[in-house]
This record gives C-alpha cells, sequence and structure tokens, in this order.
C-alpha cells in the first residue's frame, strides 16, 4: 500500500538516492536547480510516496517570484522508483503536492516538464508563455498552473529565488 506523507529528515538519504536513479547527475546542470540551489523547499511542501517503509516518490515544491513580482511555486523534481512505476504513484505525489499548496493559500505553481502528463492536471504552456528560466530550457515544456484563477495575469520575465525571506504562502499581495 502506497502512502504519501510530509518529507522528513531521514528520508534525505533516499530521495537523493531516487533523484540519481530517475535523472542522473545531468539534475544538477539543469535551469530549474539553478532555482533551487542553497534552499529549503517551501514550507510543509516536500512530500515522499512510501511502500511500507521505502521511499519510492517524491515531489517538492520551491518559492520562486516572476519577474514582474507575482509569487508562485516551482515543481519538482517529481519522480518514481523505476520498479514503481506505471501504478499512479507520481500523479497521487503531483495531486497530493497541488491540493496542498492551495490548502496553503499558494496561487500558481511552474515546472519544466512533459506536457502530455502534466496538462492532465491543469499545467499549461500558454500561462508560462511569458516566463523564462534562468538559463537554457525548452519553450514548450516551461509550464505553469494558476491554482487562483489570475494570479499569473500579467507575469513575466525572469523566474527567481525570491531576494527575501519568505515565511507565508503568498507573502506578495499582487498573487490575488
Amino acid at each position: 500500500m502506497i502512502s504519501i506523507r510530509k518529507e522528513r529528515p531521514p528520508d534525505v538519504a533516499a530521495r537523493e538516492s531516487l533523484l540519481d536513479e530517475a535523472f542522473g547527475k545531468r539534475r544538477w546542470r539543469k535551469s530549474s536547480q539553478r532555482l533551487r540551489d542553497g534552499r529549503l523547499p517551501a514550507a510543509g511542501l516536500a512530500f515522499v510516496a512510501m511502500d511500507g517503509k521505502r521511499v519510492v516518490g517524491t515531489a517538492r515544491l520551491w518559492n520562486i517570484v516572476c519577474g514582474t513580482g507575482q509569487p508562485a511555486l516551482l515543481l519538482g523534481p517529481v519522480a518514481v522508483a523505476t520498479d514503481c512505476r506505471g501504478r499512479g504513484i507520481g500523479t497521487a505525489l503531483v495531486r497530493h503536492a497541488l491540493s496542498v499548496a492551495h490548502r496553503l493559500g499558494h496561487h500558481a505553481v511552474v515546472l519544466v516538464g512533459d506536457a502530455s502528463y502534466y496538462s492532465r492536471f491543469g499545467f499549461l504552456a500558454e500561462r508560462a508563455a511569458s516566463l523564462r528560466m534562468p538559463g537554457p530550457f525548452e519553450r514548450d515544456r516551461l509550464l505553469a498552473l494558476e491554482l487562483v484563477p489570475g494570479a499569473l495575469e500579467g507575469a513575466r520575465g525572469l523566474l527567481q529565488a525570491p531576494s527575501w525571506p519568505v515565511s507565508q504562502p503568498g507573502f506578495a499581495a499582487s498573487a490575488a
């Protein structure tokens, strides 16, 4: 039986091993990683999927800000153990992460990923068309989801880590 819970400190080694298995060392060179370097995930938004006592999946969200000031979250990386794929674990992790993010008051989520997979959750390239990553990225893989309608209206420019401490979701009034 698979369960999803918040990530705990003892999960870190298993999570890192899972991410290495899923993405290899190239994950450290991705533009998304530039937004995560030296930072912790957004409060309460790091999850693992457990099969008994084994970590078989991971999904984390990170506070970011659009070039025009709108706050958002960056989803990823999302990974599932090779021998557990095709069981709906990744879908369950993403749905859980988005649900908790919405409940915590976050308004928008951005990711770099496969549109044919992430469209089932409502992510669209059109919502991210005026945004850009801090480094090389494939334009059609930059996707966004508004958890609150209109949250990304007028958003454009470079996605970046917030330059101020983030203690609360929706830290900028412009996200409403």
